[in-house]
């Protein structure tokens, strides 16, 4: 059943300072921060073991951590995993090769903390200074997120990313009449333009 639909296309939006705060369990239960990675870049990625979309972006996840590790950039998994599938979380991981930090229990308040609403996939940049740099809602596209990086990690130097990419509107259009395929429709949320999946409240 489901709760609800995300109008979503792929947006990302530049934002004035943001110093948000966050703390989770990891897979082992012990608490993380963001805090800790001040002084780093941090790709904050919402996802669940559950969002066909959040599958997809893995690969690219995995490979901005490999390729960025040295510069200083970190990338950190957000499960919105419930009590009903986060025993899918590890298989996940393993079956996807997943090599960067996961932590459990994200929630729809987590998110919106963010600014990033309350669909999956969503992903927050944040800069040395643990403030927002971008907020990217939707699937991740590999040259939309390195120029990101790339930008905070020349000191924002050159021209800034674009603010917006794609019209909501556009994208709800585009999309109006079209079906998911079955494995989309989860009950824990409806699933939105561009594949967006509602996370739980």
């Amino acid at each position: 059943m489901k709760t609800g639909l995300a109008v979503l296309g792929l947006a990302t939006i530049a934002l004035s300072a943001e110093r948000p705060s966050l703390s989770l369990p990891d897979l082992s239960g012990n608490t993380q921060t963001l805090e800790q990675y001040r002084g780093r870049i941090v790709v904050l990625n919402f996802w669940a073991t559950w969002c066909v979309p959040c599958r997809a972006e893995m690969p690219l996840l995995v490979d901005i951590k490999n390729r960025y590790a040295e510069r200083g950039v970190v990338v950190v998994g957000l499960s919105a995993d419930d009590e009903t599938t986060k025993e899918q979380i590890k298989p996940f991981i393993e079956k996807l090769r997943i090599t960067f930090p996961i932590w459990t229990g994200a929630t729809t308040a987590h998110m919106e903390q963010f600014g990033l609403g309350q669909a999956l996939p969503a992903t927050a940049i944040i800069d040395e200074q643990g403030e927002i740099a971008f907020r990217i809602i939707g699937i991740l596209e590999r040259k939309d997120l390195t120029r990101r990086i790339e930008f905070l990690l020349t000191g924002r130097k050159g021209k800034a990313p674009e603010t917006l990419i794609d019209s909501l509107s556009k994208a709800a259009e585009e999309h109006a009449g079209h079906e998911h395929e079955k494995e989309e429709e989860h009950t824990h949320g409806g699933v939105g333009v561009e594949g967006a999946s509602m996370v739980p409240s």
